[in-house]
């Protein structure tokens, strides 16, 4: 049973062994000698580290245009990393299914019955693959790693203040996002920056499980109470959205933080504890959370609406957006219609029902199977379950170390749980800000190496 459990999760697959004898290795380090001549060059890791802070400095307050243009420069800059390799390229069984990924999207979109709008959406998947793989590669230096997640977590913190600040003196809606028809018609939902809170729901999820992971990484008190400070205000504007799946999401958050940490201090506890102080926090958590919905009336009303049906205007349009979607994926179940936002816009127009147009599935799983057919989505779940397992045996290895770093493997656990329960009910992947924390996490995953890697890494060092 193991065996095959082993076999599926790619346990034991060699893929840096296979990676050195496949045709693609032939053109890492076809320019090697370059780059033990070159200065800049010496500092390779760093300067995508400066690029990579680039990107998740700007994102929350530029176009997605500028974006794209950031994107396709780090895309530039790890092939030049590639083509001048010293040793350090990094290959993983989840960079290998995010490359089976890839050749079933390129497949989708040859077959696909809108071809150039699939092409654009190629483009853009392989441009967050490109930059999910330079992810990898840098956060193989533990310091570089560690700047770029307090960069993030304290661009995070500006957002979320801006956020606070429109919930505190008012901020216009820039459109219908609550039920008009129910008593939250005219209730603010904070946008910051993003300027939709759906969108800023799911940006604030990773930042969330990251600045939960600072508390126990970060040394020194300020610190760590710069840490909590990041918590309390990334959360409370997470609340102040009034997305349900952001909540929704916050709560796996939580969830998997708490089991992860109940793994890591277990000997620590006393007995009566290990029993009992899983229950008891998830006790308490419950109480607060009933005693919230009985004395906040938007709360209340906001979570009852979850289970209003059809009767919530924002459920009822979900509702039909998702029956149409189904349908586009039952006239083309294999292979899908092809990556990219593009060409969901181009063909969901003749499946919709009247006067419920749509940018995307509101479902990021209906989503990957309308693109990518039965076949792309079972891929995505492959890599899911792939990571998942990854996350787990590398942290029991930095359990076994006492490496602190294990914290930020529960955090981005914690974040793609989050984000992934947030996809149920919306697709906010397309927009680059979310999509490229979404590699981010992805890449904390892949480039942690396991307990012989960081064996041979101490030594060399």
């Amino acid at each position: 049973m193991f065996s095959t459990w082993n076999k599926i999760t790619l346990v034991n697959f060699p893929a840096q062994q296979w990676f050195k004898s496949s045709y693609f290795s032939r053109w890492v380090g076809l320019l090697k000698t370059w780059h033990d001549g070159s200065f800049f060059l010496q500092w390779d890791l760093a300067i995508g580290a400066i690029l990579i802070s680039v990107i998740l400095t700007v994102s929350p307050f530029v176009s997605t245009g500028l974006i794209g243009l950031l994107l396709l420069t780090a895309a530039g800059y790890l092939f030049l990393l590639t083509i001048t390799d010293n040793n350090k390229m990094l290959v993983t069984p989840i960079h290998l299914l995010l490359l089976l990924y890839w050749g079933i999207s390129v497949i989708a979109t040859a077959f696909s019955p809108v071809k150039t709008a699939a092409l654009t959406g190629l483009i853009k998947l392989t441009l967050y693959l490109l930059l999910f793989a330079l992810f990898a590669l840098v956060f193989q230096s533990e310091k570089l790693k560690n700047w770029l997640i307090t960069i993030f977590l304290h661009v995070s913190l500006i957002v979320s203040a801006y956020g606070m600040r429109q919930q505190f003196f008012g901020v216009k809606q820039l459109a219908t996002w609550n039920d008009p028809t129910s008593l939250l018609a005219n209730e603010t939902r904070v946008y910051s920056y993003l300027g939709n809170p759906n969108l800023l729901a799911a940006y604030l999820l990773p930042a969330i499980a990251l600045s939960i992971g600072a508390i126990f990484v970060w040394r020194g008190y300020l610190p760590k109470a710069l840490a909590i400070t990041m918590v309390i205000v990334n959360s409370a504007c997470l609340f102040f959205t009034d997305s349900r799946g952001g909540w929704l999401g916050m709560i796996a958050i939580m969830a998997v933080f708490l089991l992860c940490l109940r793994y890591w201090f277990n000997e620590y506890l006393p007995k009566f504890w290990q029993k009992w102080l899983l229950p008891i926090v998830l006790g308490s958590l419950t109480t607060v959370l009933i005693i919230g919905l009985i004395l906040v009336e938007p709360l209340r009303l906001r979570v009852l609406s979850i289970f209003a049906g059809r009767q919530d205007s924002s459920n009822n349009f979900r509702i039909n957006v998702w029956s149409s979607v189904i349908e586009m994926i039952k006239d083309r179940p294999i292979i899908g219609i092809g990556p990219g936002n593009t060409g969901f816009n181009t063909i969901y127009p003749l499946y919709m029902k009247q006067n419920y147009t749509a940018l995307s599935a509101y479902s990021i799983y209906l989503e990957t199977a309308v693109e990518t057919g039965l076949i792309g989505l079972s891929c995505f779940f492959w890599i899911i379950l792939v990571t998942i397992n990854q996350t787990v045996t590398k942290l029991k290895n930095a359990f076994e170390r006492k490496d602190k770093q294990g914290f930020w493997l529960m955090a981005a656990l914690a974040a793609i749980a989050g984000l992934l329960t947030h996809g149920f009910f919306d697709t906010v992947w397309y927009r680059p800000q979310v999509n490229s924390l979404w590699w981010f996490m992805l890449a904390l995953i892949a480039s942690e190496p396991n307990l012989s890697q960081k064996s041979k890494l101490e030594s060399q060092k």
